[in-house]
């Protein structure tokens, strides 16, 4: 079916073999900005994206994800999809399928019924759903075939078909935080900085933050800081472009030192400088520093 488009409005409708990836192509458009309505039955699609058009941008990138759960509802599918192009309303239909055996090797590993035939052997729910499907797949605007894509590629697929300009760069959060206070749960990588030069044993620094010049000198001049920031840099850029290569939407990188005051707050405002500098799209967190007892800190 003909590619259409109205405006900046964007409607995805995804429908396919079951197995065959759906929910890992949702997820990967959710992470695009999509807003996903997942089993709704095709009857009720014309009036939804109807009103998704009418949101006054509110709600103007959409996947809806259509399947035989649906059940009687499914037979009106193809009918549906042939009425909105005759009316001109704007939608593209991705088409996900896989070969028997990795569906059937799919539902061996998870352990499910095939929704066609919950109660009979896998493969005569894929032979019907097959044949039900025949006709959506004809209307397809985009067919992938999932049988020998990892995640990553399938991932790889779904930006490069609907990335448009409203694709976000992967996010990366630099979090400074104390060991004292334990270990941040989502950090995807963990610096500890203990080993760095203290200023807290340095009396009028004590009560200063790693961001305040004066301790941000104290903590650089020391040839091993500069030596560890010199290897810190390198392995930062070496593995962000690897990250992302690799698809990943979010890296959390956190710094520690005993209290999160001060050497973690320097490194961390150093590695963030340094990736803003380099364009990515970074943010910065010092998670402890209000849990010190008394402070200065500068931004």
């Amino acid at each position: 079916m003909r590619l259409q488009k109205k405006d900046d409005f964007r409607l995805i409708i995804v429908t396919g073999m079951s197995g065959s990836g759906k929910t890992q192509a949702c997820r990967n458009l959710e992470d695009l900005g999509y807003f996903c309505v997942d089993n709704l039955p095709p009857v009720f699609i014309p009036k939804f994206a109807e009103l998704c058009v009418h949101s006054a941008g509110h709600v103007n990138r959409v996947v809806l994800v259509v399947d035989t759960r649906s059940r009687e509802f499914f037979d009106t599918f193809v009918h549906v999809l042939k009425q909105m192009y005759e009316e001109n309303k704007p939608f593209e239909l991705l088409f996900m399928e896989a070969s028997d055996e990795a569906i059937i090797r799919r539902y061996k590993e998870t352990r499910r019924r095939h929704p066609m035939a919950p109660n009979s052997r896998i493969s005569e729910g894929i032979n019907m759903e097959r044949e039900r499907l025949a006709g959506v797949r004809n209307e397809a605007t985009y067919i992938i075939d999932t049988s020998t894509l990892r995640k990553t590629e399938l991932k790889q697929k779904i930006v490069r078909l609907f990335g448009d300009a409203y694709v976000e760069q992967m996010s990366i959060n630099i979090l400074s935080f104390g060991f004292k206070f334990g270990m941040p749960l989502d950090a995807d990588m963990v610096i500890d900085v203990r080993f760095l030069p203290n200023p807290f044993y340095i009396e009028k620094m004590r009560h200063k933050s790693g961001a305040v010049p004066e301790v941000a000198e104290y903590i650089a001049k020391w040839p091993v800081t500069q030596q560890f920031m010199e290897k810190l840099d390198d392995l930062v850029n070496f593995l962000i472009p690897q990250y992302i290569k690799e698809g990943k939407s979010q890296l959390v990188i956190a710094i520690g030192c005993t209290g999160g005051m001060h050497r973690s707050v320097f490194i961390a405002r150093h590695l963030f400088d340094l990736l803003k500098n380099r364009g990515y799209l970074a943010n910065l967190e010092h998670r402890d520093l209000m849990k010190n007892d008394v402070y200065e800190h500068l931004q």
